[in-house]
């Protein structure tokens, strides 16, 4: 991808403009370059943190040369989805984001996100490279939360990318027995300090070493961090009866599951989505991040300039990177 000149953003009355130090390269991002995400707005970057560089009438909690985390998008609280917990399902959520998105030396960041507590101001301590992945260790949060993990649960992880290994620390933390499955022999490498079991599902049977593993019951839980409906198919193989799936990765757009679902019936198998976090689950990262109980920068493997982030999204696509960050 080209770099393209633009003039610098201006905030309006109640907005930020926020100058990037960091943003982290999402598989979301690559799929809205290659024209495969489903949802609207395809905004690239967003995985951004960085410093205030000017205040709109109104936005009076900030100043110039504040350290921020900006979340992309925010819910408005008060209709009934925010009200059920289904804040990342209200119409506000996805309408809001960063403009012209976190691959930018300054952003605008709109004035509901910083109205509505979307912007997090960042301790001394807490670098940049760690805060631009407050927003994919939030959405993980939220994901983990929404399976019900409980402490000595045996919890699969079905695919060792970023957010996958993001998961696998957070469960770690939460107790749980955590086991990772990939094809990759690169990403499976990389897993192993992060799981207490790694499963290579090019070459073995993954339902099959999970009822090992578990006396022939099965995983209590898994998450899918693969949009890969085949992913989709060793969870639901892998889960014990009453167990549950977190469809956590994003499904390619057209995306169909061969599956028989009166066997998700008959095993009464709960199937949960999670989409992205809300400033509860955003808030929560930060903390974990500055009490130094959780370290995701081991993530990451590959650091580049904006100039060069064409070669970043180079070595994620090809699998040659774990974590990519962007920086100016």
């Amino acid at each position: 991808m080209d770099t393209v000149e633009g003039p610098r953003p201006k905030a309006a009355e109640g907005e930020l403009v926020v100058e990037m130090k960091a943003c982290g390269l999402c598989g979301t991002d690559i799929e809205k370059i290659r024209g495969e995400y489903t949802a609207a707005m395809p905004v690239l970057g967003h995985e951004a943190a960085g410093v205030v560089a000017e205040v709109g009438k109104g936005a009076a909690d900030f100043r110039v040369g504040d350290r921020v985390f900006p979340h992309h998008h925010v819910s408005c609280g008060s209709c009934r989805l925010c009200t059920s917990g289904s804040e990342t399902m209200c119409p506000d959520y996805r309408r809001s984001n960063l403009n012209p998105g976190g691959f930018s030396e300054y952003f605008r960041v709109p004035a509901d996100n910083v109205k509505r507590g979307g912007v997090l101001r960042l301790p001394a301590h807490v670098g940049f490279e760690h805060a631009a992945m407050i927003e994919p260790v939030a959405c993980c949060i939220r994901a983990i939360r929404r399976t019900r993990v409980k402490s000595g649960d045996t919890v699969l992880v079905v695919g060792a990318g970023p957010v996958g290994l993001m998961h696998a620390i957070l469960l770690s933390k939460a107790g749980a027995k955590t086991v990772v499955s990939d094809v990759a022999p690169r990403r499976l490498e990389f897993a192993k300090p992060f799981a207490g079991t790694v499963l290579d599902a090019s070459a073995e049977d993954v339902p099959g070493a999970m009822a090992k593993l578990t006396g022939g019951v099965g995983a209590d839980s898994v998450v899918v961090a693969s949009g890969s409906p085949k992913a989709l198919v060793q969870a639901l193989k892998s889960v014990r009866k009453g167990g549950t799936v977190c469809l956590f990765g994003i499904p390619f757009e057209g995306s169909r599951l061969d599956y028989d679902l009166s066997d998700v019936y008959n095993r009464e198998v709960s199937l949960v989505p999670s989409y992205g976090a809300t400033e509860a689950e955003t808030t929560e990262a930060l903390a974990l991040m500055a009490s130094g109980k959780a370290d995701f920068l081991p993530l990451i493997t590959h650091r580049f300039g904006l100039a060069d982030f064409a070669k970043g999204l180079d070595a994620a696509e090809r699998g040659a990177a774990m974590k990519v960050v962007i920086t100016p």
